[in-house]
């Protein structure tokens, strides 16, 4: 099979978008398009039609045709397999099948093209490869920004905390009436990690704050000159306002709240020469009437060797997952060996895993609309009232084995119209006034706490509550894969080894 060219053109032979897979010339392959409707015969319905020298190999969709042209010798029913798949690459990328959503979406579509066809012939690849190759996702990209992030974060709360203590200081000095100390060693101090330029300007921003002018000499009398402290009164008096308008400002008990939350995301403490981290991230659409629209779930499991004396090892991996998740496991690896007995090791035994480098040796994905999969139900009952809405919410969790940390499920309101009035609530909630949402916070959700209901009131009307969007923490994945033993390859005594698992959100919400 040689395959010329695949396009996306309208009915009239315009071309959308078009990929050519050997040398052709920008006239040639738009002659080509245009003359292609001529040649179709209206009263027969084929996939085909050939000239002296092509032959077009097509699929209508709604408005617009995929046309593959390939050389007349080619395999026609290679050609309509490969056609098929361009057919099913394209809903992937387009909402819609129209010209302008093909038009926007024409770069995903050609990188898409490319890895069907190389060089004008059929690679060897499926739907869900072609994802996943253009996706090019980059695990250590994460890890890395994650770790700058954390370090950012640090970073400024020294600062705050720094300013705080200067400041104090500076009350202090004033009340026994010396002179306010200065900020010669402050940032020496402080600079300690993370971004330099963060740092410096929250400084600054801080400095600024408690910064003390010496008064200049006046002659004694009533002055309108402003007085020591009125600029922190002025500050106060602004951080007030903000609390007043719903604003959360942020103090220390505040973020002490949120190192506890974060804790659940921190690597253990006794992390082992061979360590593993099993990560999953899920992404659902549910309907405001019931009804899964999607759900696609990712998995991965990164090694991570810190002692060469051990990167000849396997893993021997417990599945024991019943919902019909599609395995992968990474080309090196030894794919019979996984199959057959479910270890993990490369294809060539003699060879190590590297060293103090994570590498994702097995991924997985689930993808479907069986409502019986959903981790955690929400049901929101809008009702209208006499002078508003009640809004009556609930959850339930279906997958009983999680255990979900931080859930937080926000439930948009209407602009202008002022705080819910809460009747029952099962944990806490923050009305956030600026963003219009009202936050349902529950720290802990699992078997002996898998219902929950919130009842509230407030002018509006039922479609002003959604999406509700829903966000949580887990140290349990959701499909039951894990690693329950470390071997070397030789078969000797087991190895030590430390897993960290972690099953967070990427994108839950109820339309």
């Amino acid at each position: 099979m040689v395959l010329l060219a695949a396009a996306v053109c309208t009915k009239a032979g315009k071309a959308i978008v078009s990929r050519q897979f050997v040398e052709m010339t920008r006239t040639r392959i738009e002659g080509l398009l245009a003359a292609f409707p001529k040649l179709m015969n209206t009263g027969k319905q084929h996939t085909f039609v050939e000239t002296e020298s092509v032959r077009y190999v097509y699929q209508p969709m709604e408005k617009l045709y995929m046309v593959l042209i390939t050389t007349k010798n080619s395999n026609i029913l290679e050609d309509l397999e490969t056609l098929r798949l361009f057919s099913r690459v394209i809903p992937e990328y387009c909402r819609a099948l129209e010209e302008n959503e093909i038009s926007e979406h024409c770069f995903d579509l050609i990188f898409a093209f490319d890895e069907i066809v190389a060089l004008g012939y059929r690679e060897n690849v499926n739907l869900a490869q072609i994802r996943t190759f253009t996706e090019m996702d980059s695990h250590e990209e994460k890890v890395f920004r994650a770790v700058r992030e954390t370090q950012e974060r640090e970073a400024k709360a020294e600062m705050r905390r720094k300013a705080k203590e200067l400041q104090q200081a500076r009350r202090d000095a004033e009340r026994q009436g010396k002179k306010a100390p200065g900020f010669g060693g402050f940032g020496s101090s402080a600079v300690s990690g993370g971004s330099t330029a963060a740092m410096i300007t929250e400084t600054i921003i801080e400095t600024e704050k408690t910064k003390v002018a010496p008064a200049p000499a006046r002659p004694s009398g009533p002055s309108k000159a402003l007085k020591l402290g009125a600029k922190g009164k002025e500050v106060d008096n602004f951080v007030d306002k903000l609390k007043s308008e719903g604003e959360t400002i942020m103090s220390s008990n505040a973020g002490k709240r949120t190192s506890e939350a974060a804790k659940v995301l921190t690597p253990p403490i006794n992390i082992e020469s061979v360590h593993m981290k099993i990560e999953e991230k899920i992404t659902l659409t549910c309907g405001r009437d019931g009804g899964l629209q999607n759900m696609e779930l990712h998995g991965m499991i990164m090694l991570r060797i810190s002692d060469d004396k051990f990167g000849r090892i396997r893993l021997h991996v417990e599945n024991e997952d019943k919902k019909g998740v599609q395995l992968q496991t990474h080309p090196n690896v030894d794919k019979k060996l996984f199959t057959a007995e479910s270890l993990i090791g490369l294809k060539n035994p003699e060879k190590s895993f590297p060293v103090n480098s994570d590498v994702g040796v097995l991924k997985w994905r689930l993808q479907t609309t069986e409502e019986s999969f959903i981790p955690l139900t929400i049901n929101c009952w809008p009702s209208e009232s006499g002078n508003g809405c009640d809004v009556n919410i609930e959850y339930e969790l279906q997958e009983e084995n999680l255990e979900l940390n931080d859930v937080v499920i926000t439930i948009p309101l209407p602009s202008g119209v002022g705080a819910p009035v809460i009747g029952e609530i099962d944990g806490e909630y923050r009305h956030d006034s600026r963003r219009n949402t009202l936050e349902w916070c529950l720290p802990v959700i699992d078997a002996k706490n898998k219902s929950g209901s919130l009842e509230f009131s407030i002018a509006g009307q039922p479609n002003d509550f959604f999406p509700v969007q829903v966000s949580f923490i887990s140290k349990k994945n959701y499909c039951n894969i894990q690693v329950t033993r470390v071997t070397q390859v030789d078969g000797s005594s087991p190895v030590r080894f430390s897993t960290e698992t972690t099953f967070l959100v990427d994108k839950y919400e109820i339309l």
